[in-house]
């Protein structure tokens, strides 16, 4: 059996407002084992980056807080760390990727005076080695002429160019985890095909794992070996991303999939989408959350929270009506009356 790397148990990340308690992350579990690559998918506001940003404990300290749950990295617990012992962990052992390249930079830093710093506060190395090392790091995310861009303001460089800097920083201590949030998001399709191709090939050249953040399922079926579907603040499906992407079997999921683009649609037809809004987190924890966008949903799941249970080896799903015994049909009227 393959050791893990990271262990997630009943994560639980509220936000304390005014106008009430945001559960943005609500009883989340998983875990990731050395070199693989597990997607986490969803609309925006479903808690993915929250829930990204608690494995390091980098929150809002005023209103964002881990108020149960266990994250475990590397057989230590992260809770545990002191800021001293956080500080060592970021960087070194686990790596992010944020969503925006334009912002990741400081402006008015050089990328050299970025990059170095961020070295030497993880590597006992002087500023001449450490320049070397960067500038290789540069290179190896197909920089061209890496000695020129490290001498760069980030403003004087391309998204994409910032993009790569920013992932160049990121394997620069070689972390056993990179954490890419949205690592595509603001690049176009060429650009966004060129990053998942190099990051593909530095998992391989370095064996890192890789816990990539998006709401788009083709970038998924590229790059990873397992999904994850979170919805307001809780994970619906989880399996290996052959078998979901063949036999998804959750509604929610069902509608992701509807709502991809096909190179087989007629020109001019409107893509599919989930009718409704996702639910205000403050208002969540009672019965399923996707209830009042679901064409299934019966008396059950107003009233029952549905439990992640295995459907077939390894693809787990919280619905009511899927189970080992039992198979709600997409497109069939669930005949239960719950």
């Amino acid at each position: 059996m393959e050791e893990k790397l990271l262990e997630i148990n009943g994560l639980r990340t509220y936000f304390f407002t005014k106008s009430g308690v945001a559960k943005a992350v609500d009883g989340v579990s998983f875990d990731m084992t050395q070199g693989e690559t597990l997607g986490v998918v969803g609309e925006s506001g479903c808690g993915k980056s929250v829930m990204s940003a608690s494995i390091i404990r980098l929150l809002a300290s005023k209103s964002g807080k881990i108020v149960d749950g266990t994250v475990t990295f590397n057989g230590t617990d992260v809770s545990k760390l002191s800021r001293e012992e956080l500080r060592k962990l970021r960087g070194s052992d686990v790596a992010m990727i944020f969503q925006d390249p334009m912002t990741t930079l400081d402006p008015v830093f050089k990328v050299s005076d970025q990059m170095i710093e961020m070295l030497q506060a993880h590597r006992n190395i002087d500023r001449k080695t450490a320049a070397k090392e960067c500038i290789q790091a540069l290179a190896d995310v197909g920089i061209p002429d890496p000695h020129k861009r490290f001498d760069s303001y980030p403003f004087e460089l391309s998204g994409g160019m910032c993009q790569r800097v920013a992932i160049a920083m990121a394997i620069l201590a070689r972390p056993k985890l990179i954490i890419a949030d949205e690592p595509t998001t603001a690049l176009d399709v060429t650009m966004q095909a060129q990053i998942l191709k190099l990051l593909k090939e530095l998992q391989e050249k370095y064996g890192t794992s890789i816990l990539i953040i998006t709401h788009n399922l083709g970038v998924v079926w590229q790059i990873c070996d397992n999904v994850m579907v979170m919805y307001a603040g809780k994970v619906v499906e989880k399996a290996n991303v052959r078998e979901l992407y063949s036999n998804p079997k959750h509604p929610y999921t069902w509608g992701l999939m509807d709502s991809m683009p096909s190179l087989n649609d007629t020109p001019k037809e409107p893509l599919s989408t989930i009718d409704g809004i996702p639910p205000d987190l403050r208002l969540v924890g009672k019965g399923c959350n996707f209830r009042a966008r679901c064409r299934y949903a019966k008396q059950c799941c107003e009233d029952t929270e549905p439990e992640m249970v295995e459907v077939c080896d390894g693809h787990f799903v919280a619905c009511h009506f899927q189970s080992r015994t039992t198979n709600l049909v997409k497109g069939e009227e669930n005949r239960n009356d719950g």
